[in-house]
C-alpha cells in the first residue's frame, strides 16, 4: 500500500532517524523523500510503500503517532489513494 507522510514541527536533531526506525520496523519501504527547514521549521513529505503482512495501516499510524508525541512534531499518514482523490477537482 503506497501511502503519504508528512512530518512538521520545530527542527531538532533525529527527527529523520526516528521516522525511519519506525518505517523499518514495520517493514515499510521510503520511495521517496524531500526535507526542508524554514526558519526553524522542521519539514519532510515522504513516500512509502507499506507491507500490510506485516503491519497494517493502523498499526504503523499508531506507530508514527507515538513517536510524534516524542519528538514534539505532527505526522500524518495518508493512503496515497485517498491523498490523490483529496486534491482532483
Amino acid at each position: 500500500m503506497r501511502c503519504v507522510i508528512s512530518v512538521l514541527g520545530k527542527d531538532r536533531s533525529g527527527i529523520v532517524a526516528a521516522v525511519s526506525a519506525v518505517l523499518s520496523e514495520c517493514h515499510a519501504n521510503i520511495d521517496d523523500i524531500s526535507q526542508t527547514i524554514l526558519s526553524g521549521i522542521f519539514s519532510m513529505t515522504m513516500m512509502v510503500t507499506l507491507d500490510t503482512d506485516t503491519a497494517d495501516f493502523n498499526e504503523v499510524q499508531e506507530k508514527l503517532a507515538a513517536t510524534a508525541e516524542e519528538l514534539g512534531v505532527q505526522i500524518t499518514l495518508q493512503r496515497q489513494d485517498v491523498f490523490d482523490f483529496m486534491y482532483k477537482i
